[in-house]
């Protein structure tokens, strides 16, 4: 009787853990050594030791690699903005939210993050799609703040005030100049829009 033995070639990693953040380091080091447009998803597999398949179950196309986790975020946005207390002013329950985005804008996501923003920054299709994700994420607020009975235009005033916090902050964040952390930053941004309507 004859035992068939399968092995796989280490090299593929198709089953190695983390693929999705494998692909993610590999696409950033490609992106900013020959350029976005330049990088094709068979030299992001290669780079990260996996497949073009692997790649596709993990992302659409090569700028889902930038963007992929934007849906996690809105959701957290939404969850905080909803979790707000009944009393909370709206402008409060949205900084709350931006705050507890701390959790993703942590200490171990800032190099990613300064990278990420550096090659969304050189390339136009890439800025219009950030522009596109912000614009999300403020209709999701919105939408959040009027789930809890804050009337139009309150609910998309504040959400879009929000989002100007937000860019802020994050600017502030991704700069190599930078040692504060997220919420630092967004209580910041918080204050100076505020000293701006004194």
């Amino acid at each position: 009787m004859t035992v068939a033995v399968i092995t796989y070639d280490r090299r593929v990693g198709r089953w190695e853990a983390d693929a999705r953040g494998r692909l993610e380091q590999a696409a950033l080091a490609l992106y900013a050594e020959r350029g976005f447009e330049q990088t094709t998803v068979a030299e992001i597999a290669r780079r990260a030791g996996l497949t073009e398949r692997t790649f596709f179950r993990h992302f659409a196309d090569k700028r889902e690699v930038l963007f992929g986790r934007s849906g996690e975020l809105r959701e957290l946005l939404a969850t905080a903005v909803a979790q707000a207390p009944a009393s909370a002013a709206p402008m409060d329950a949205v900084v709350a939210a931006l705050t507890a985005a701390g959790a993703v804008f942590n200490e171990q996501r800032r190099a990613y993050s300064r990278q990420r923003q550096a090659i969304i920054a050189a390339n136009a299709d890439l800025r219009e799609r950030e522009l596109i994700k912000l614009a999300s994420m403020a209709t999701v607020i919105a939408d959040t703040l009027r789930g809890h009975g804050v009337p139009d235009p309150t609910a998309g005033l504040t959400a879009e005030a929000g989002i100007a916090i937000f860019k802020v902050a994050f600017e502030r964040w991704v700069d190599e100049t930078n040692t504060q952390d997220w919420q630092e930053l967004v209580r910041e941004s918080l204050d100076e829009l505020r000293v701006l309507f004194a």
